[in-house]
């Protein structure tokens, strides 16, 4: 319930990200990503139907302090760069909550015996590593173009 209601609270935020980034790589990123993030919803919504658990009820507050910091953030910088590399790594800490909270569900869904629930939970957190990558990858290319 906490995964999806961080999932949820992130397609909801993700629309704002594209909104305010300036760097067209960028923006596709958080474009992409939110595609994942509702593919991610509906995976944790097959499995809740297959455990016969509702995904509804629970607020992560986690990431509700995660997206409430970056809003402010985007509130209080005006500078296009400097708003970028925030948002790079305030969606980076989204990341890191999220890889941290699958992999934990991996674990406990092997150790429950729900194997094929397990695949589902590996599938999405290798895409959660693969975005943090991305934005990796996309604020070290933004060093080495100011570093030129």
């Amino acid at each position: 319930k906490d995964l999806y209601s961080a999932e949820d609270q992130l397609t909801k935020a993700l629309p704002k990200m594209v909104k305010n980034a300036h760097n067209s790589k960028l923006k596709k990123a958080f474009e992409d990503h939110l595609e994942e993030t509702k593919e991610h919803k509906a995976r944790l919504e097959e499995i809740c139907d297959e455990l016969d658990i509702d995904p509804k009820g629970e607020t992560c507050k986690a990431m509700k302090g995660l997206i409430k910091e970056a809003e402010d953030f985007l509130d209080e910088v005006k500078d296009p760069e400097v708003k970028d590399a925030g948002m790079i790594a305030e969606a980076q800490r989204v990341e890191h909550y999220e890889i941290s909270g699958y992999g934990t569900a991996v674990r406990y869904a092997k150790e429950l015996g729900h194997d094929s629930i397990a695949k589902k939970l590996q599938k999405t957190l290798d895409e959660e590593y693969q975005a943090d990558e991305t934005l990796n990858d996309l604020a070290e290319d933004r060093l080495n173009r100011k570093a030129k």
